[in-house]
């Protein structure tokens, strides 16, 4: 009787890869990364209260060389106007990040984001609590092994 092969796990970027690249470009977007990388394209500040909801292209007529897309933001209302100001500014990021003149205008929409806030990092464990774990470790010779172990035991002991 055959064994079955090993069972691998995949990333789940991988699983949902063909369904989210399906779901993006119907909202216009060539690639998810403007939608996931939008706070390191734009900035923290306006990444923090602004999200892209769709690109708009604007079908060419004839021979003509096709026009820049409009980029439709979903913005928190007090921020509306300050992302409005600099619009130039989020214009030219969002192109460089393309690498080309994607991008002519900005459209705002005024409602509260969809994406959740960002996690808060945990802080590492007290020193107290290292050193004492640190203090059992005496047959471990490499100081940053050492050191490595101590924290993680500390961090486990915490929870």
């Amino acid at each position: 009787m055959n064994k079955p092969g090993p069972l691998f796990a995949k990333p789940l970027s991988v699983l949902l890869g063909p369904a989210l690249k399906d779901a993006f470009a119907k909202q216009g977007f060539a690639s998810r990364e403007l939608v996931t990388r939008w706070s390191d394209i734009v900035g923290a500040h306006v990444g923090a209260n602004s999200e892209p909801m769709k690109i708009q292209w604007i079908r060419p007529v004839g021979d003509q060389p096709p026009e820049p897309a409009t980029l439709v933001l979903r913005v928190n209302g007090p921020m509306a106007l300050e992302i409005q100001h600099t619009s130039d500014v989020i214009i030219e990021r969002v192109n460089r990040f393309f690498g080309w003149n994607a991008i002519g205008r900005i459209a705002l929409r005024q409602a509260p984001l969809t994406r959740r806030s960002p996690r808060k990092t945990a802080k590492g464990p007290d020193g107290a609590t290292v050193a004492k774990v640190a203090s059992t470790l005496s047959e471990v010779e490499d100081d940053n092994l050492r050191a490595a172990l101590a924290r993680l035991g500390a961090s486990i002991k915490r929870n």
